[in-house]
């Protein structure tokens, strides 16, 4: 078959790369598109995903997302069109995890498309893809009646787990990352990632991550504890590297081996979170938004923790025998689930 797969944020990266390795080891061509946004190009080229940059991100309001959503759809729609005729074959599947843009693309294409996510209150962001796509693939904490709203019926298809435990399952952590940002192994670090400020669900000022920040600079001056702030866009990264005590990456970094490496994550996002989980590393989360289902279960199984007053957070150095064992699984799980729109 011919896959075309869109990725439009940084996490979609990581998450579709095993993807594409099974797809293409099975005798698929694929065809990538990825949008100009946070490291989402960056990572593509760090972890090899050959690609083809369609658009940019053009703002965190709903007016600036539409017109976002309307014009890289129409992008996307040519370029597929493009490929077409160069090639003499339409796609046979669209793949996306939480693209809106690849989802109404393919729809105005007539090509059948999955879609994934593992956050279900992106109300707006849901109300398109579920709709358009053929295939919902979400993880099983989510109840399917919650993305019933969405025009989900009949279309979701759960798996085990975090996604996060698929696509980290053949990975090994690197040491070199360390070196790279110059940190002392013997001093605590602390890996700190930004709120989603552009993402509709996150639309207020996060108090709670300013105390963190606060906390962190103190720390640093006083017991040395490093702490690694991962900005999302380039406003965060230039706003943060004023603050004295952070270390804020310019490019890209291994962060998954960062994390595997930290005394303590947090984050006030979902992935990154996960990950930390995945690798068995002590996570806070700071998201003020309305919990999803899968952070409710993490928390209820005492896998995350939720942060309520920065004097709770534990800056000391982790102890490496606290690492439990990893859950590892098989990532043609969610081929087969994202497949089954033309497979069944």
């Amino acid at each position: 078959m011919r896959i075309w797969i869109d990725l439009t944020n940084s996490p979609h990266v990581l998450v579709m790369r095993p993807v594409i390795e099974c797809l293409e080891a099975d005798g698929h061509e694929v065809r990538v598109t990825a949008r100009n946004f946070a490291q989402t190009i960056e990572l593509c080229e760090r972890l090899g995903v050959a690609h083809t940059a369609v658009g940019r991100h053009r703002g965190g309001r709903l007016g600036a997302k539409a017109v976002g959503l309307a014009s890289r759809s129409a992008a996307l729609e040519r370029w597929a069109r493009a490929e077409r005729r160069k090639s003499g074959r339409r796609f046979d599947l669209a793949l996306g995890h939480g693209s809106n843009d690849v989802s109404v693309a393919a729809a105005l294409l007539r090509i059948p498309s999955s879609t994934m996510f593992d956050y279900e209150w992106a109300t707006v962001q849901h109300n398109v893809n579920c709709r358009l796509a053929r295939a919902v693939v979400v993880p099983d904490a989510i109840p399917p009646q919650r993305l019933y709203r969405y025009g989900a019926k009949g279309k979701v298809r759960a798996y085990e787990g975090l996604k996060e435990e698929y696509y980290l399952s053949d990975f090994e952590p690197d040491e070199r990352v360390l070196d790279e940002l110059g940190l002392d192994r013997a001093r605590a670090i602390v890996v700190v990632r930004t709120p989603p400020v552009v993402s509709l669900y996150h639309r207020f000022e996060n108090d709670l991550f300013a105390q963190v920040l606060r906390r962190l600079s103190a720390s640093a001056a006083e017991q040395g504890t490093q702490a690694v702030v991962l900005p999302r866009v380039a406003s965060q990264r230039q706003e943060l590297a004023r603050v004295p005590g952070f270390l804020v990456p310019e490019h890209a970094v291994d962060a998954q081996s960062l994390i595997a490496y930290a005394d303590l994550v947090i984050s006030a996002g979902g992935t990154m979170n996960r990950e930390a989980v995945a690798l068995g590393t002590p996570v806070y989360t700071t998201f003020q938004g309305r919990l999803g289902a899968v952070d409710e279960r993490l928390i209820e199984e005492r896998r995350l923790r939720m942060l309520t007053v920065a004097e709770d957070l534990d800056l000391s150095r982790r102890p490496p025998a606290e690492t439990p064992a990893r859950v590892r699984r098989d990532p043609r799980v969610l081929v087969e689930l994202l497949l089954s729109p033309v497979s069944s």
